[in-house]
């Protein structure tokens, strides 16, 4: 969905989630707008993926009542941890990741936060689209500065995966475990991503735009969309709500990166290793150059790096890269 919504959509969508029958009139009425221009902005919902019911002579409804993120719902899930963030909810946005990098560059605070319901052009890592769901996805990106330089966010995408980790396994009875260098998974299906952007000089004052993306609620079609195996909270039978979710995401995060900040990745390594989805695992890691090394996985190092035994019992790391399951099991 490369489209910006309607303006109106967001109040529209959160009118109809009440369970009730709104008319096409009354619902013109309310917004200003003339009824085609509303059959027109829900039609734009369904494009979306989102499930609207039109009944003649009744008019329209959200089948299922969608709880909509609210930073003062989320502030009060967060007590006290609230005051080391600033958040920020908005309807739909391009992609969090963007603006926030656009915020931090214009002199945003460390712990920044902006929250989507939509992203329309959501990414991924290495270029790829990061496909959200209204109502059915948790996506948002937090802004820290460091003043330790680039050279000492090493292992940072590692700390934030073992965060939300955290956060998904106060509420799942269904181990969510790690995937290097930043994806959350549960049974090798992928429920979370993670995207983290740096910007800053190697010694001097730096900041990282850390982006989560997380699979609350699919319907068929939007599983369809994506080109691998997914996950949801839902198939979990995880029923806390996003604003929960979200608040104790952020309180993981605190947590983590309180760790990171003054000891580094490896004061979190065994931590990491333990959730680790591939550990002893026989893999393919496809390098940035397309090149492909076979190996067991060993876990990282103290930087984050990936460790790669191969078939002479050389140990190596690696610190770019994509790892898959070898199928033939071959050690």
């Amino acid at each position: 969905m490369h489209t910006r919504p309607h303006k109106a959509l967001f109040r529209l969508l959160r009118c109809l989630s009440d369970g009730r029958f709104h008319s096409g009139q009354a619902l013109a009425d309310e917004f200003g707008l003339s009824r085609s221009s509303i059959f027109n902005i829900l039609a734009q919902a369904e494009s979306m993926g989102l499930s609207i019911h039109a009944v003649r002579g009744r008019g329209y409804r959200m089948p299922e009542p969608v709880e909509w993120l609210d930073d003062t719902v989320v502030v009060r899930h967060m007590g006290t941890a609230a005051s080391h963030y600033s958040i920020h909810v908005l309807d739909s946005v391009d992609s969090t990741n963007t603006a926030l990098m656009v915020a931090a560059l214009d002199g945003a605070a460390d712990g920044t936060l902006f929250c989507a319901e939509h992203q329309y052009t959501g990414r991924g890592r290495r270029g790829r689209l990061w496909h959200s769901v209204v109502g059915g996805s948790l996506t948002f990106s937090v802004l820290w500065r460091f003043e330790s330089g680039l050279q000492s966010l090493a292992g940072l995408s590692l700390v934030v995966g073992l965060a939300i980790a955290r956060a998904v396994n106060r509420h799942s009875r269904h181990m969510a475990r790690l995937k290097w260098p930043n994806d959350i998974l549960v049974d090798y299906r992928k429920l979370a991503g993670i995207l983290v952007e740096v910007q800053g000089d190697m010694h001097g004052a730096a900041f990282a735009v850390v982006g989560v993306g997380l699979n609350v609620r699919l319907n068929e079609t939007q599983r369809d969309a994506v080109d691998q195996a997914v996950v949801d909270l839902a198939e979990m039978e995880v029923t806390v709500g996003r604003n929960q979710l979200l608040a104790d995401c952020l309180l993981e995060l605190h947590a983590a990166s309180s760790v990171f900040r003054q000891h580094g990745f490896a004061a979190l390594r065994e931590d990491w290793q333990a959730l680790d989805a591939y550990a002893g695992r026989a893999v393919a890691l496809t390098l940035p150059d397309s090149r492909s090394v076979q190996g067991v996985a060993c876990g990282v190092d103290e930087t984050g790096a990936f460790l790669l035994r191969d078939a002479q019992s050389n140990l190596s790391p690696y610190s770019g890269g994509e790892i898959s399951l070898r199928l033939d099991g071959a050690r």
